[in-house]
């Protein structure tokens, strides 16, 4: 697992290496430059290269106080515990450094034949990236003594550094932190675990599986709280669970790839030369990995992390049809936000994206896990609230509507100054199933002829859908 903090305001990768690569390439390019096209590539390494062995121009120190002081504290305390597990390791056979050897290559092999798909990954990641390279890393932490296994995260690290040019303290963070996990994970197996995996009797094999199970769980796990803690405290803008701790996709890739890391291990002690066969594996699954991911972005509006309307009226639909064969009551609320198009035109649009993707982390916080987000377009928002009565959807409904009035935005003013954005209010529609549609497309219909009911009655407050061949009296007012 690594991070990759992103400017989310902007949608771009904040400090991250691809965009300045693209600027300082744009700006050799211009009309006013005589620098070739390989003159400027040279510039941009070189400038990196400065950038990387001067601490004092890294981009660290203008990250959050509390995140580079984290981020400090652990890099030195786990400067610490390698040492100690190094001071205190066995020594090296001849066997190790053979299995050194072949994990090096292999793992060497399938970095360079997947750097361009883990480059288009990391770009299109606003937070937790899940790195295939512990298929290489957990064998060695079950088999090498720790000082080989440092050697080998070296060689993998460093080649995914020079692949990628990213910050030489994301570079530091992320190595220090898969070389504490290995570490871990390699003294629980030790304590616990049988001396040599290839002595290990049929009849043990069970106990055995479920210890390296448990170790690959501890190498992981010391990861995501590592990763997990730095990006809560400032590596993304954007601290929801998922951004954070990773998506269920995210930690599925997690799992497979330490699961394929003890395969490896099982075959390097007893069928060496079958783990070339796991290059193959890995390629593949960096493939899989992207194609997952591209999926994702299908669904997901960039702007907010909120399902789009594509994604979204396929899962509403899902969970519509469940409702309907359990014989629940179900709602659909559609949220616009009022007088929108001034906040654009008095702070800019950069502010109004601002306020959209505090609105989309705000509905996600006080919805349900069952209920279905997303982003209908522009400053509108839908929510799908399976399995609820009538009375449920009325408190659901006010106290979003309570939140958005007492939302505080940190954002920009048109010349880059901070500023805070309040008391900003949203005409919110409401559709019931089945009173007022029976698909998907129905309440959506009934939920916007609802907001337009509102915003004709002023603004900043909740109006039902009219049941056919009725007026509709029932809203809740402006408080």
């Amino acid at each position: 697992m690594a991070y990759a903090p992103h400017d989310a305001r902007r949608g771009v990768a904040a400090n991250g290496p691809a965009d300045q690569g693209r600027a300082d390439a744009a700006d050799a390019a211009s009309p006013d430059s005589t620098s070739t096209a390989d003159a400027s590539t040279k510039d941009v390494i070189a400038g990196g290269l400065r950038r990387s062995v001067r601490p004092s121009r890294w981009t660290l120190w203008s990250q959050p106080k509390r995140m580079v002081v984290f981020l400090l504290l652990w890099d030195a305390v786990a400067l610490g515990i390698l040492i100690a597990g190094v001071s205190t390791s066995r020594t090296v056979t001849t066997l190790d450094l053979g299995r050194l050897l072949a994990l090096a290559a292999c793992a060497t092999v399938h970095i360079q034949l997947t750097r361009r798909q883990e480059e288009r990954r990391r770009n299109r990641l606003s937070a937790v990236h899940i790195d295939l390279s512990g298929v290489w890393v957990v064998p060695a932490a079950l088999l090498l003594p720790i000082q080989l296994t440092l050697v080998l995260i070296l060689i993998v690290r460093g080649q995914r550094w020079v692949n990628s040019r990213r910050p030489t303290h994301k570079f530091l963070f992320t190595s220090f932190t898969h070389a504490v996990s290995a570490l871990l994970a390699q003294r629980f197996f030790l304590t616990v675990g049988p001396a040599d995996l290839a002595d290990v009797a049929p009849g043990g094999a069970l106990g055995t599986f479920l210890l390296l199970a448990a170790t690959g769980a501890i190498y992981a796990a010391v990861q995501a709280i590592g990763v997990g803690a730095l990006l809560a405290l400032g590596g993304t803008k954007q601290r929801t669970v998922k951004n954070i701790l990773g998506s269920k996709t995210d930690n599925l890739l997690d799992v497979a790839t330490v699961g394929v890391g003890i395969v490896t291990t099982i075959l390097l002690v007893h069928l060496p030369p079958a783990i070339v066969i796991l290059v193959l594996v890995g390629v593949i699954g960096n493939r899989l990995a992207e194609i997952s991911q591209l999926q994702e972005d299908a669904r997901t509006d960039s702007k907010t992390g909120l399902m789009n309307m594509r994604g979204w009226t396929d899962t509403a639909g899902r969970s519509l049809e469940r409702s309907n064969r359990n014989d629940n009551g179900a709602a659909l609320l559609m949220i616009d936000l009022d007088h929108f198009k001034w906040i654009n035109d008095t702070y800019g649009h950069p502010a109004g994206d601002d306020v959209l993707r505090h609105i989309g982390s705000l509905l996600g916080e006080v919805t349900r896990p069952s209920d279905v987000v997303g982003r209908f377009g522009g400053e509108e928002f839908v929510v799908l609230l399976p399995s609820i009565d009538e009375a449920d959807v009325r408190v659901a409904a006010d106290r979003i509507a309570e939140e958005i009035r007492n939302a505080r935005i940190a954002t920009t003013t048109k010349h880059g100054g901070q500023t805070t954005v309040i008391g900003r209010t949203a005409s919110v529609g409401v559709a019931l199933y089945p009173e007022h549609g029976e698909t998907v497309n129905e309440l959506l219909n009934a939920a916007d002829a609802a907001v337009y009911d509102a915003k004709d009655h002023g603004r900043n407050q909740v109006r039902f859908a009219r049941t056919p061949g009725t007026r509709n009296t029932d809203f809740t007012p402006t408080p």
